[in-house]
């Protein structure tokens, strides 16, 4: 895997990460399986980090819970992660329409690909 194509990559896991921690809390190892139903293949050493970044910059909080005897860190959005991920919706829409808008039925924009 190219740096440039592991480097989107690791944009388009940090917006769903956000997306679904809008929609509810969640907890790392629910995420990791989330991810690869989308083909999304992380160790939990690139997601745990992803996460913990973004903690740091205060678009997740979390918190603590024990469910079967196990403690589990629960990630949910902040308001600064709300207003990241409004503001990052548009542009995601615009350059997917751009990049990806002239897709044919075979859904390839060029018929010799």
């Amino acid at each position: 895997m190219s740096k440039l194509y592991y480097d989107i990559f690791l944009a388009f896991v940090r917006v769903h990460l956000l997306h679904h921690a809008a929609e509810e809390p969640f907890y790392g190892a629910a995420m990791l399986e989330e991810l690869q139903r989308h083909g999304y293949r992380l160790s939990p050493g690139t997601l745990y980090p992803i996460l913990h970044g973004l903690e740091k910059a205060g678009y997740l909080s979390v918190e603590q819970a024990v469910v079967g005897g196990k403690a589990r860190k629960y990630y949910r959005i902040t308001d600064q992660g709300r207003t990241a991920l409004k503001e990052v919706k548009p542009k995601l829409r615009e350059l997917v329409e751009e990049v990806l808008g002239d897709l044919g039925p075979a859904g390839r924009s060029d018929p010799s690909e």
